[in-house]
């Protein structure tokens, strides 16, 4: 009898604490959802557009935000930024990472283990969050292995508190590790494996997620996705913190103020660079600027202006071009990046000056070849037609492109083909016979 007793009053606390347990789970019809998609370097733009679609969100009553990923990394200031506005939303944040090809990696993978969903689509990858080393200075090393740690601890966190594998995703840091979408769902490091927003939608319903503490079941019963966009002046800032964009602005723009300076008056060189320049430096002011490398930079365009006003036989040029591959290496490599500028686009933008390099030295070693000649322009031996019969024996005659008066001893006609053989520089004048 006592231990009928015994089990009756177990039975009834259980049953208790679990209709407890079963109240304190929020039931959250999931209707309408607010597609975010990022699909470049992770920066300040980026945090913009993402902080416009959280209010959005808020003010127009959408239960859930959806970001989709395909990010080669970014700053890791404006990472933990996004991470703090996923951590203050009251609305479950569903990264997907997508499509076929894409990746979130360094900064991107970071942003993904603070998500309260997270997806793949087959195809695709995450990881290889390693930063940059930058030397093997002690101290930048000490500093290095600091911001490391920190970041370790993070994604840590972050993804045990979203039930995830966060072993893995701190070894994305450590050891830059990155994996496919199988092996991640495989290894518990994402939620599933969706390749439209009907997966999406399938794999997120009756989930329960912890929001700000609070447990919380999502059903999703026709539900719309709705796209919000970037505005205009977010795309403009996006485009311009491109690293490649920003790099090749700058030095279109300072070769074009080169040209200005060599040749001035027509100004239009020097105002196209100067635009290119500016917009170069607001790329630069939300990039994470190596202003050492930038120096480099600089350096190089100042070698090979010397080039042209000293004879060094080519050592300029040399030192030119070296500075100008070591600063493109490291202008965009700092403590606070997960960026770096295309090897692709350094090794076209040295070819083009290398090749600009040969045509002004093709050019000066010609002239001083023909040094010795006094005549300027000769178009002696040169062959012609005639245009048009002028009074006195005189002709208009079309030679090398260029339109001279000539005088011949011969009768000539409209369309006649002639040779030069005399040039008067004094009158402007050519002497010339009919071609036989």
């Amino acid at each position: 009898m006592k231990s009928f007793t015994l089990f009756l009053f177990l039975t009834l606390v259980s049953s208790i604490v679990y209709a407890s347990e079963t109240n304190l789970i929020q039931q959250r019809d999931i209707q309408k959802i607010i597609r975010l998609d990022i699909n470049s370097s992770i920066n300040p733009a980026t945090y913009s557009y993402l902080q416009a679609g959280f209010k959005e969100a808020n003010e127009n009553e959408y239960q859930a935000v959806l970001i989709t990923i395909n990010t080669p990394g970014g700053l890791v200031s404006t990472t933990k930024e996004i991470l703090t506005l996923f951590g203050d939303s009251d609305l479950p944040v569903i990264v997907w990472i997508r499509p076929e090809g894409a990746s979130a990696t360094s900064a991107g993978a970071i942003i993904s283990a603070g998500a309260h969903l997270l997806y793949m689509a087959e195809g695709t990858n995450i990881g290889a969050a390693t930063p940059i080393e930058m030397s093997g200075d002690i101290k930048q090393s000490d500093a290095r292995s600091k911001a490391i740690n920190d970041l370790v601890a993070l994604v840590e966190s972050l993804a045990e508190a979203r039930g995830r594998n966060g072993k893995l995703f701190s070894e994305m840091i450590e050891k830059a590790s990155s994996f496919k979408s199988v092996e991640a769902k495989e290894k518990s490091l994402i939620d599933g494996i969706a390749n439209s927003t009907k997966d999406i939608k399938e794999l997120s319903h009756d989930k329960t997620i912890k929001i700000k503490g609070n447990q919380v079941k999502l059903n999703f019963v026709n539900t719309q996705i709705i796209s919000y966009g970037m505005d205009l002046g977010q795309k403009l800032l996006d485009i311009l913190a491109n690293p490649s964009t920003a790099y090749i602005l700058f030095i279109i723009g300072a070769g074009l103020i080169y040209l200005e300076l060599q040749a001035p008056g027509g100004f239009i060189a020097g105002s196209i660079g100067t635009v290119c320049l500016v917009l170069a430096g607001i790329g630069f002011q939300v990039l994470p600027l190596n202003f050492g490398a930038l120096g480099l930079i600089v350096l190089s365009f100042i070698l090979l202006i010397m080039e042209v006003y000293i004879t060094s036989f080519g050592i300029l040029t040399i030192a030119g071009l070296a500075a100008l591959i070591s600063g493109s290496l490291f202008l965009f490599r700092t403590d606070d990046a997960y960026l770096h500028l295309s090897h692709t686009v350094i090794a076209s933008t040295v070819s083009a000056v290398v090749a600009f390099a040969g045509l002004i030295a093709y050019v000066i070693i010609r002239d001083r070849k023909n040094g010795h000649q006094e005549e300027f322009n000769s178009m002696k031996n040169k062959e012609g037609v005639v245009l048009e019969k002028l009074p006195d024996n005189f002709y208009q005659i079309k030679v090398a492109g260029e339109v001279w008066k000539a005088s011949c001893k011969e009768n000539l006609s409209t369309g006649d083909f002639v040779r030069v053989i005399e040039q008067d520089d004094n009158k402007m004048v050519l002497t010339v016979q009919s071609k036989v």
